[in-house]
């Protein structure tokens, strides 16, 4: 079984357990092949944790789930050193639920900055430093932070630094009612079901094979120019909308347009493809840019969204032969 095929069931089994959100399906696996971070947004119930506890039984790796509360602390994820008079060295690190490959980071705007940014050097760097030493991260690793669009009491917002790190934004909504249906019969066959079904796990080498596979894809001069002139727009709006010159007051930074060649490349390739067609840069530039933008004043006002500005970018910005 090729790479490609052992990914295409691994989303399939996914989605015998996740009803309704295909698309957040394929856009963590997108991630994970992409290595990178990817933020979820949404409203309670929609099946964020389930999502990053699926992926983790279909693959044979670790999982950790860090519950961000106002009273956690930056050494309650990256661990700390531990005094131990009986040993040679005296203080010996314990490691924190950070050293994982899959780190579900639940309701991550309940934390302030200070224990946000804990998370930072991991997800850029692959790595911890404490006290003086720097230990690395497994290859296989994985940052999903979710975060509740409408309860605000008592949250921080993400610094745009922590934003910038992660490689998609991706927010869910609702099932439709048929796959609201199929929700219900589901939770009753589970909760009836003696024993969980067993299956061989996949392994974390096909997810390396893949991203081999994806670093092959082809990306043409074109399609190149094409990612830096949308990145050119949310930059300097003025030079094709005053419209939207109005709405932006700040745009993304250079790691916009890396996740987008990232993501564009590992979209193609899931799609069965060798190169990167406009589509798919299309198909995720709101994911990977929608929390890179900063808004006016003056569009908040008039309650334009970043998605809205996107979609604007989309229609002005043409695609050179």
């Amino acid at each position: 079984m090729t790479a490609l095929e052992s990914i295409q069931e691994l989303k399939t089994r996914m989605s015998a357990s996740i009803i309704g959100q295909d698309a957040l399906i394929e856009r963590i696996i997108l991630v994970l092949l992409a290595n990178g971070n990817m933020l979820l947004e949404g409203l309670p119930g929609l099946a964020k944790t389930r999502a990053i506890k699926t992926l983790a039984k279909q693959l044979d790796c670790g999982l950790s789930r860090i519950q961000f509360t106002p009273d956690l602390l930056p050494s309650d994820v990256t661990g700390t050193e531990i005094y131990q008079p009986e040993s040679a060295e005296k203080f010996l690190f314990q490691k924190g639920p950070i050293f994982s490959n899959l780190i579900l980071a639940d309701e991550i705007n309940r934390s302030p900055a200070k224990v946000q940014s804990a998370l930072l050097e991991a997800m850029e760097e692959r790595q911890v430093s404490v006290a003086g030493k720097t230990y690395p991260m497994d290859p296989l690793f994985m940052v999903m932070a979710t975060q509740n669009p409408v309860e605000q009491e008592g949250t921080y917002p993400l610094p745009e630094a922590q934003m910038d790190r992660f490689l998609m934004h991706v927010i869910i909504s609702y099932p439709d009612d048929a796959s609201e249906l199929k929700i219900l019969r589901l939770n009753r066959e589970e909760q009836h079901a003696a024993k969980e079904q067993e299956h061989k796990k996949l392994s974390p080498e096909v997810v390396f094979e893949a991203r081999k596979e994806i670093a092959k894809v082809k990306i043409s001069e074109a399609m190149e120019k094409y990612i830096v002139d949308i990145i050119s727009a949310t930059r300097y709006p003025d030079k094709y909308n005053k419209e939207l010159d109005a709405w932006v007051d700040f745009g993304a930074s250079p790691r916009g347009s890396i996740a987008i060649d990232r993501a564009a490349r590992t979209h193609a390739w899931m799609q069965g493809k060798d190169f990167v067609e406009a589509d798919n840069v299309r198909a995720i530039v709101h994911d990977c840019l929608r929390h890179r933008l900063i808004l006016s004043y003056e569009a908040n006002a008039e309650g334009v969204t970043p998605d809205m500005v996107l979609t604007k970018i989309l229609e002005e910005v043409a695609v050179l032969a």
